[in-house]
Parts: structure tokens; C-alpha cells; sequence
């Protein structure tokens, strides 16, 4: 992980400039400087169980390479679970609800249950001029 300062320089530097770009991840709390500069936004969701369900799967296929770390692994499901409580005091849910509505850009909402074809086809055929804020 680099430090703030040096992420937001090199995105300035590699991504800003480009014609097109996409950034994976929230930018919650640092990054707004970047946010501000992109012409839309897309937020990826994923209910609780389904979620947590996805992290133990990659995290069942990791182990098996080899050392696991019983005690990391606890502390990040914790991290994990906390995200969908809306009094956690990590990133959450409630903190990226609160910060997408303060966007002045377009928001396209999509539901990461659906295929992998269906999320690429509705970032495809959205149209961010059209609505704020759309669910798909």
C-alpha cells in the first residue's frame, strides 16, 4: 500500500490525463481530488451473505497453496462483516450511501449477483448523461 500523497500523484500523473480510465475501489475519504475528475461513478454492490460467501471461497482456494494465518483471517471476516453495520467505524456501507449522495456526477447503482455479462452490459448501455443516481 503506498501512502495517500503518493497514490493520488501517480493516479494524477497516469490516470487523469488518459482519454478514458478505470479505477477499481472506493475512494472514500481520500481520493475525492481524482473523484472530482471523472465523468461518472459506479458502485458495485453485493448483499451480506453472497459476500461474505465470495470472500471465504477465495480465501478456501488461497489456502490451499500453502501457510494461512488463522488470526489475519479472523480480523479481516470481522473488518468484512462490518461493512454492512451502519455504526461500524470503517469504510461501510452507510458511509458510501452518505458519500454517493453527495456526488455531482452521475451514479450508475448495479447489483454484483448478476452476471458477469449483465454488469458489462449495463455499464455498456448506460447513458450518464441521462439519470443520476440510476439502479440497474
Amino acid at each position: 500500500m503506498r501512502p495517500e500523497n503518493e497514490r493520488l500523484n501517480l493516479m494524477q500523473r497516469l490516470f487523469v490525463p488518459g482519454g478514458a480510465w478505470v479505477l477499481s475501489g472506493s475512494m472514500l475519504g481520500w481520493g475525492e481530488s481524482v473523484v472530482d475528475q471523472c465523468d461518472a461513478v459506479i458502485f458495485l454492490s453485493l448483499n451480506f451473505e453472497e459476500r461474505m460467501h465470495r470472500l471465504e471461497t477465495r480465501e478456501i482456494t488461497r489456502r490451499a497453496g500453502g501457510e494461512f494465518d488463522e488470526v489475519a483471517w479472523g480480523q479481516f471476516l470481522e473488518w468484512a462483516q462490518g461493512y454492512d453495520d451502519p455504526i461500524f467505524k470503517g469504510r461501510s456501507r452507510a458511509r458510501h450511501e452518505k458519500w454517493l449522495r453527495g456526488l455531482n456526477k452521475p451514479v450508475l447503482r448495479l447489483d454484483g449477483a448478476q452476471t458477469r455479462e449483465q454488469l458489462v452490459a449495463a455499464v455498456l448501455n448506460w447513458q450518464p448523461s441521462v439519470r443520476r443516481n440510476q439502479s440497474v
